[in-house]
């Protein structure tokens, strides 16, 4: 039963004069309202724990008389004006009971939870002490008490001698015992392999455990507990196909404001695909697109009907967590109209996607620009010693008059590789249904700094008993006739390739999958006083729910990464067999860009792109510099010395959980992890950190509507195989070549169903803290430090400066290209506060892995 906001239930009298020898502190307290939220009952009390002085009974700080609270007014808070509603509280305290240092906040409602934004205690002498919640606090019939700590950070050896107990027992809490299937209202963080992915029940449904082992090692995810089938032992059950209810910790869910915008999204994402799946079945046209220009008409042109989104909702309605939630959702679906946007890729010219120049350009300013290496051996040769078909008579002519060793002395050659780590799954694969070829594309960088593809080898595996044999095709680069139909089709599967590593590989694995782990031995063993704690934790909003749903909707048997992506019921698996050579120090972006050859670090430590105009490296590296520099300054003024940070309980337990539970399968790589025993190692891992979660997170994710929202742009899997000369296919594909290419390319239910996708991962929702930003101005009480934050968000301007500038000139013929879509993928867009700017904006770089 959720408690109403009564003015009635509520003490509105002042406080009553403090008893002989003690003294009033009087606070607020601002607990969230918006949606129907509960708010806190007359049973609900606080109280406080002083920091400086120690009751020797519990060896805890001294502990003042629980407080009620009283009023209830309500207020907007936050860059958002989030509905809120602020009460007082009165705490009486005898004189020797020094300054609060944590306040105690029991819920006494009897079955509902509220979310506490803030306490803030006035002292005497106009000084205040502030306590940051932004927490849910359940009743403490079903949880503990909550307690929330001042927000001064101390390094473990300089915690106040009355808190330190308390900093003790709040992490213990929070690791848990590992057994048995966590409740909602539970604080705790553990570990667990990827073993919820699949059902033994079901036909075909069964899939392997990852993590745990060398055969499928993987990153941990947060356990839930939740009881194995009985027919394989191994494998976690689920109540439905679709859970927006998994166990995560309360504090790692999406804040109410979020889910209902994500909610609406989705519902406007089925409307999108169930719009145009019914039209194409009444046209009779259900599987495949008559021509491009249908393509565009169906996809971007008819808004959908509201009897449509009628029936989406009831069906949405089993889903919801809240009836309250459901109702906000309604609302916010009739206020929206909803159409598929035109993406940003046809937006200007509707053929520039099919040229040479825009196909080669977004290997370096599209959806995945961190593939592309420089070639230093040619032929190019595989895993196992066996060399490309790929000949330096293809290419020569193609080489602006140098020799292929001359080119690439140059540094002028490069390769997108996706061979071999698709080699030894395309048996597999091509069982499914789909025709997927493993490629391999080399491109010369031209005199005007662009890059042009030059030839595309096509790969299967042989027809030989011993496996290791290939079969490739070699395709080049044509302006007319059936060869130019060929070399599109070929750079279709070259995309389709790309497709599936960018969705599985460079978004899923590198950004959400292994960021998680460190958000959970955060939580384990850095108390949320700690420095770094407070450093990292507004990098870790919403990862763990959005990983949660992915695990539930996208990821899991039969899930949509399956029935739209290439590799279906191998992708994870395939994902697994990537992350066994997966290093932590290779993230990095310089160390990123040296390993592909893209750049070279001089003895200044300088590094330097053999590419000058690489959209995503260059402002990528400034992104870095100044990352680099904010973290620098942070943690030189808490760690004075290689000593401390080497001699931090908390931190090396931290960085132990990390390497040996969170990432325990990559630990017997000694290259995979720096040692934390400087500040420069400490400095340069949660730079890479802070890089992976925020930086490297957007340049991969928020071009997706823009980029792919055009399927024949970014094909997620193929159909048919490249026609063989001679062959009735060869004859189809020159009586109509529009037609063959779509009959090839993802079916009109795979392309709506992945298009609907793409577009809720492309949004911004309005609470969206960029970075540079906080939610809240205070979040510290260390001026020094908030000083230091300005200099980093004035750094972040001038790097926005930068970007526009360069986008605005036309020699940087990589910005924009044929496609005229400029780069801003990496515009930290730090003036964005509140949601003042949100939906698919193609720019900003929120702080963490938050879609």
């Amino acid at each position: 039963m959720q408690m109403p906001f009564c003015s009635k239930l509520w003490d509105w009298s002042p406080a009553p004069a403090p008893p002989e020898n003690h003294t009033a502190i009087h606070g607020t307290v601002v607990v969230s309202c918006h949606f129907g939220l509960s708010v806190p009952g007359k049973t609900t009390t606080l109280s406080l724990y002083s920091s400086t002085q120690i009751d020797y009974n519990t060896s805890k700080g001294r502990l003042s008389a629980e407080a009620p609270l009283r009023g209830g007014k309500k207020t907007k808070h936050g860059p958002g004006k989030t509905s809120t509603m602020t009460y007082q509280v009165t705490f009486f305290v005898d004189a020797e009971f020094g300054t609060p240092g944590a306040v105690v906040v029991k819920n006494g409602l009897k079955n509902d939870q509220f979310f506490l934004r803030h306490v803030h205690l006035e002292l005497a002498e106009d000084r205040g002490i502030h306590f940051e919640c932004n927490s849910w606090v359940y009743p403490y019939k079903k949880a503990s008490d909550r307690v929330f700590f001042i927000n001064t950070c101390y390094l473990p050896d300089k915690t106040p001698e009355a808190l330190r107990l308390l900093r003790e027992e709040e992490l213990r809490s929070l690791r848990g015992s590992g057994r048995g299937e966590r409740k909602d209202w539970e604080r705790v963080y553990d570990f667990d392999y990827y073993n919820d992915l699949g059902n033994p029940d079901k036909e075909d449904h069964a899939r392997p455990v990852l993590g745990g082992s060398s055969t499928h090692p993987y990153p941990r995810r947060c356990r839930t507990g939740r009881p194995l089938f009985k027919t394989d032992g191994m494998t976690e059950t689920r109540k439905h196909l679709i859970n927006l209810d998994f166990y995560i910790p309360p504090d790692e869910r999406f804040s109410p404001t979020k889910l209902a915008e994500v909610l609406t999204l989705a519902v406007q994402a089925v409307t999108h695909f169930v719009v145009p799946e019914a039209k194409a079945l009444f046209q009779g046209s259900i599987n495949n697109f008559r021509s491009f220009e249908q393509l565009r008409k169906d996809m971007y042109m008819k808004p959908p009907q509201p009897a449509v989104e009628g029936v989406v909702m009831d069906r949405l309605k089993s889903s919801v967590p809240s009836h309250k939630t459901f109702k906000q959702v309604s609302k916010m679906v009739k206020d929206t109209p909803v159409k598929f946007p035109i993406p940003q890729v046809i937006e200007y010219d509707q053929e520039a996607w099919r040229t040479d120049e825009e196909f080669a350009r977004e290997m370096l300013a599209g959806l995945n620009p961190v593939v592309i290496k420089r070639l230093e051996v040619f032929p190019p040769v595989g895993t196992g010693g066996k060399p490309s078909t790929i000949t330096a008579a293809h290419i020569e002519g193609q080489l602006e008059g140098l020799t292929v060793q001359k080119a690439m002395l140059q540094k002028r050659l490069y390769i997108l590789d996706h061979h071999d780590y698709l080699m030894p799954y395309l048996r597999r694969i091509n069982t499914l249904g789909v025709c997927i070829y493993a490629s391999r594309t080399l491109l010369f960088l031209k005199d005007d700094g662009t890059l042009k593809p030059v030839v595309i080898e096509l790969s299967l595996p042989g027809d030989g008993m011993d496996g290791d044999g290939e079969i490739s095709r070699i395709f080049l680069p044509a302006s007319q006739g059936m060869d130019l139909h060929l070399w599109q089709l070929a750079k279709a599967h070259v995309s389709v390739n790309d497709s599936g590593y960018h969705q599985l590989i460079s978004h899923w694995l590198f950004t959400h999958a292994t960021v998680e782990p460190f958000i959970i031995a955060t939580k384990r063993q850095l108390s949320v006083m700690h420095p770094i704690h407070k450093l990292l934790d507004p990098h870790f909003k919403d990862n763990m729910q959005i990983n949660t749903l992915a695990r539930s909707i996208l990821l899991s048997a039969g899930g949509i990464l399956e029935r739209t992506m290439y590799p279906g019921k191998y992708a994870m698996e395939m994902s697994s067999a990537i992350y066994a050579d997966w290093r932590f120090t290779e993230q990095s972006l310089p160390n990123d860009l040296i390993k592909r050859g893209m750049a070279s670090m001089d003895t200044g430590g300088v590094v330097s792109l053999h590419i000058k105009d690489y959209p995503y490296a260059v402002d990528g590296l400034e992104v870095w510099g100044a990352i680099e520099g904010w973290v620098r300054s942070y943690c030189t003024h808490f760690y004075h010395s290689d000593a401390a940070v080497a001699g931090d309980g908390e931190l090396q337990a931290w960085w132990d959980d990390v390497r040996r539970v969170g990432h325990g399968d990559r630990q017997g790589d000694g290259r995979c992890w720096l040692e934390l025993d400087t500040v420069a190692h400490l400095v340069e891992t949660l730079t890479t950190l802070i890089w992976t979660a925020s930086a490297l997170h957007a340049a991969v994710n928020f071009g997706q509507y823009g980029y792919a929202g055009f399927m024949p742009n970014r094909p997620t899997r193929c159909r048919r195989f490249v026609p063989l000369p001679g062959s009735p296919e060869m004859a189809q594909l020159e009586a109509d070549p529009e037609k063959f290419f779509l009959e090839m390319v993802p079916d009109r239910f795979t392309t709506t169903l992945g298009l609907a996708l793409i577009e809720v991962l492309s949004n911004h929702t309005s609470d969206e803290v960029y970075l540079g930003q906080r939610p809240t101005a205070a979040w510290t009480d260390d001026g020094e430090v908030l000083q230091l934050m300005d200099r980093f968000r004035e750094e972040l301007r001038r790097v926005e400066r930068r970007v526009e500038e360069r986008n605005r000139d036309p020699g940087l013929k990589n910005r924009r290209g044929p496609a005229r879509v400029p780069y801003t993928l990496l515009f930290p867009d730090v003036g964005n506060v509140g949601g003042k700017e949100k939906g698919i904006t193609g720019k900003g770089i929120p702080n963490s892995v938050s879609i």
